[in-house]
């Protein structure tokens, strides 16, 4: 990847709405030259998807929370089976040292929290974080460079 890829890859980021004229503009590159340096992105893996990022608060998401789990009673396939079809369940983690797994949920009240813990219970011991704040709740990120 050179210089050109890793702006590209800052603004998409920023904006992936932006259309190719406007990239093209930005650039200083020819609209086909800046498609096609998408299409290579997106061959070589590293844009996988264009998508929107949604505010949790906006649609009443308010409460977020990290779980941990550990000591798991049940096969990783069958709770991973499970925690895919959860749709307070955000991110999900399988990680190393003595917890199995590190979630990120994301629930409207209290209750959500409660009975979310109860689904999560039968497949493990359970310790859970309310988040207060996030001074850094989302990245965008590139390759390192040598610079």
């Amino acid at each position: 990847m050179d210089k050109l890829d890793i702006d590209l890859i800052k603004i998409l980021q920023e904006n992936s709405r932006i259309t190719i004229s406007e990239l093209s503009k930005r650039l200083a590159l020819s609209r086909p030259s800046i498609a096609e340096r998408i299409i290579r992105l997106q061959e070589r893996g590293i844009i996988e998807e264009f998508t929107t990022r949604i505010s949790l608060k906006a649609i009443g998401r308010n409460t977020i929370l990290f779980i941990e789990l550990s000591s798991l009673k049940v096969s990783p396939e069958i709770f991973e089976d499970m925690i895919r079809e959860d749709q307070d369940i955000l991110e999900c983690h399988r990680v190393t040292g003595h917890i199995n797994y590190f979630i990120k949920a994301a629930v409207n009240n209290m209750e959500s929290m409660s009975l979310l813990i109860d689904r999560l219970l039968p497949y493990g011991n359970v310790n859970t974080s309310v988040v207060l704040k996030s001074p850094v709740p989302y990245r965008h990120i590139v390759p390192y460079t040598e610079d």
